[in-house]
């Protein structure tokens, strides 16, 4: 039942039921035009267990804030299809979400009754692993076009935080710069870290993402490499 609920909700369009208790929500329809939640991600999202699962959403709350009042974790995006992927794991550990857009700006919410404390501690190489995906979800950068010069960072502004999730990342093998401060006359409370060039491809295996466009751009930007190298001994060898 739990596995026909999700594929209801990421396969068809939103129903009222998931749009109710906010005036300011949009018609279904408008949601559903916007959301396309790429089915390899689904997949992948469903078979994780639920420690994993857990994990993946300690490290997508970097994003998100608690709301006193109603007890409920809010997590908004500009990317409807992120927060569709979040519903569908909260929805696996059988807590309820809601998807809505905020006012007339193109920012949507998830809310839901998920709690962070419910999560287990990062023991595993893979729950790790499922943490610093949703962490790079959440607070990961990569380049808009696939053209740009390519680069992976994370960035926080609670810097141990920040450089725990560095060294779950080093100890998986890949290798990464230090956590630096861009400019502390523009915010001397923001850090960042990058992925070294070399490790692009292992990160990218690996870690991957969930965030539909975050993932379409390194699936490129894998596809692009494997091209690349696959050139090179041709290219020596009429040289």
């Amino acid at each position: 039942m739990l596995v026909r609920s999700a594929l209801q909700i990421i396969l068809r369009p939103l129903d009222n039921k998931m749009m109710a208790g906010s005036s300011d929500l949009q018609p279904t329809r408008d949601i559903a035009r916007r959301a396309v939640l790429p089915q390899r991600i689904y997949i992948e999202a469903q078979k994780a267990n639920s420690q994993e699962t857990r994990a993946y959403l300690l490290g997508a709350i970097r994003d998100g804030t608690f709301n006193e009042l109603h007890r409920t974790l809010r997590i908004s995006q500009s990317d409807i299809g992120w927060l569709q992927v979040l519903q569908l794991l909260f929805l696996k550990l059988g807590k309820r979400s809601w998807i809505y857009r905020e006012g007339n700006r193109n920012v949507w919410v998830v809310e839901t009754t998920w709690r962070a404390e419910e999560s287990a501690g990062l023991e595993t190489c893979r729950e790790r692993v499922a943490f610093v995906r949703g962490y790079f979800d959440a607070e990961g950068g990569v380049p808009r076009r696939p053209e740009d010069r390519f680069y992976i960072q994370m960035t926080q502004k609670d810097r141990p935080d920040l450089e725990q999730t560095r060294q779950f990342l080093q100890e998986i093998g890949i290798h990464c710069g230090k956590v630096h401060n861009p400019s502390v006359r523009v915010d001397p409370e923001y850090w960042r870290f990058y992925v070294r060039a070399r490790s692009h491809e292992d990160f990218i295996r690996h870690v991957w993402s969930w965030h539909p466009r975050k993932r379409s751009l390194l699936e490129t930007r894998l596809e692009t490499g494997i091209k690349v190298r696959e050139a090179r001994p041709g290219d020596m060898a009429a040289g």
